[in-house]
């Protein structure tokens, strides 16, 4: 059956991109099909979830109830008086279990589809764990003969572990969502508009600080933004290093608020060991002092929280990269944690900051600058780039048993030709800070040697540079002659 047309809901110009999302939200609360709908949108703290949500409520004259952390007799009567002051109503209704609130929220669509957004959800279930059920069970009776009511209930929340279970296959929600929203940080380009950056280096740097999180701005720095690159250093010490900034101590807050997190402590270890290098489960282990066995739990936990990724290698199947998704938490374990008691103590940040920059240079930005560049490739690379569309982008480890040695790929490259997919089309190597050469195009095409003999296709596959910095004249001379792909920090920012 064709789904049934909506409204075109225009953006309010104070919301910055999400384009895909909004379309997302506005074609869920408006269409026109009968009954309840139910939506659930998740994310990591400070994304812009309440913030898109308020401003669909407003958009579509819905209602939109904030939970706090309270119990369940408290939230009841604060879901109360929301619905009065909606219905201007004299009195708020008290109701006496979630049913009946439920039945409340439900009776504000009977004239017209009306957009009902519980935010902060896992707050009402920590009160009350028979609300998913009881909100399936009304949900249930709406999808049967009983269309006198249309709500369009989405829920939300951070806790990413929680809300990541909600429509699981043992929730009771399970089948009932017709959106399931994740709403990301903004892309790294976004992030350098959103921050005022013009400069693609200062724009690096500070994206390697605080990633694309909008709030980080606006709410915990109070639009504190670099000047430039020479404002730069003192910028990170007016801010992320210093502890009156409600920015400094974010990292902790982020892990703290996930409720499956137990042992914080091992959590905290964990993330320093990765900050540090440590990529694999093996290295993790070793760098906290425990057993492999022992960290499987907080790596499973911190994936499901959103704060690790895990990718496989692409020449190793056996093997797995952890990397930090949020970039505060890595320049917090790196930089931040190993300085705590000289910026507390001491107050000398701008001391702190010169002991600490090169670490942040070698730990922070190099791997960084890395995934900016993988993230080059998967969202702006014409397919032309590579002579393929690009479909799986990772990193690699290729291993030399002449030389008893492994290579590191930073950036590897798989696609489609024609109707052949999976074919490798690039492999690369990324400096932040070193002006590339053709040694690096020797090293790579060395590689792809290693790579042949073990009888992977390389016909396709094309070298490429990436630099902070830029290339030698002779290795843009190998450029022009189609030997070798390179991407400056002005192509990486503006090109394609």
């Amino acid at each position: 059956m064709p789904r049934r047309p909506h409204r075109n809901i225009p953006k309010p110009p104070h919301v910055f991109d999400r384009d895909l999302e909004w379309s997302e939200l506005t074609a869920f609360a408006s269409d026109e099909d009968r009954g309840p709908h139910l939506a659930v949108v998740s994310g990591r703290r400070r994304q812009g979830k309440s913030f898109l949500l308020k401003a669909l409520t407003s958009a579509t004259n819905g209602f939109y109830f904030a939970a706090v952390e309270a119990t369940r007799a408290e939230s009841l009567s604060l879901l109360g008086r929301e619905i009065a002051h909606f219905t201007d109503a004299p009195v708020p209704p008290i109701p006496q279990d979630w049913t009946e609130a439920l039945e409340l929220l439900f009776d504000l669509s009977t004239q017209r589809p009306v957009t009902i957004v519980i935010d902060e959800f896992p707050y009402l279930v920590r009160g009350d764990a028979s609300l998913p059920s009881r909100l399936q069970r009304i949900i249930g009776a709406g999808f049967g003969d009983d269309l006198r009511r249309h709500p369009r209930i989405l829920l939300c929340g951070s806790a990413m572990s929680f809300m990541g279970g909600l429509l699981s296959g043992t929730s009771p929600l399970y089948g009932r969502a017709r959106l399931n929203l994740v709403v990301h940080s903004l892309g790294y380009r976004d992030a350098a508009k959103f921050w005022n950056i013009d400069d693609p280096r200062l724009a690096v740097l500070t994206h390697a600080v605080v990633g694309g999180t909008p709030a980080y701005r606006k709410e915990l720095v109070a639009n504190d933004v670099p000047e430039g690159l020479d404002d730069f250093d003192d910028w990170v010490c007016r801010t992320v290093l210093n502890p009156m900034r409600p920015i400094h101590s974010e990292a902790e807050f982020l892990l703290a608020a996930e409720p499956d997190v137990r042992d914080r402590a091992l959590y905290h270890s964990v993330l320093a060991a990765v900050a540090a290098g440590n990529h694999t489960s093996g290295g993790i282990a070793s760098a906290v002092g425990r057993k492999a066995t022992d960290i499987s739990q907080p790596l499973t936990v911190l994936k499901r929280c959103g704060l690790l990724t895990v990718e496989a290698d692409a020449f190793r199947g056996n093997r797995s990269a952890y990397r930090i998704a949020e970039p505060l938490i890595t320049f917090h374990h790196a930089v931040v944690r190993r300085n705590q008691s000289l910026m507390i103590e001491e107050r000398d940040l701008n001391s702190a900051w010169s002991e600490s920059r090169d670490t942040f240079l070698s730990k922070v930005v190099g791997p960084h600058f890395e995934h900016l560049c993988r993230e080059w490739v998967s969202w702006h690379a014409e397919p032309d780039t590579f002579g393929g569309l690009p479909i799986e982008v990772t990193s690699g480890t290729v291993a030399d048993p002449a030389a008893r040695t492994s290579h590191e790929v930073d950036i590897v490259v798989r696609g489609a030709v024609g109707q052949d997919h999976g074919i490798l089309l690039s492999i690369g190597e990324a400096k932040w800070n070193k002006v590339m050469d053709v040694r690096h195009l020797d090293r790579l095409r060395h590689i792809l040697g290693l790579l042949a003999s073990r009888g992977i296709d390389t016909s396709h596959a094309r070298p490429a540079c990436y630099s902070g910095v830029g290339f030698t004249p002779a290795l843009q001379e190998a450029a022009e002659r189609g030997e070798v792909v390179l991407v400056d920090l002005g192509r990486l920012y503006g090109g394609a």
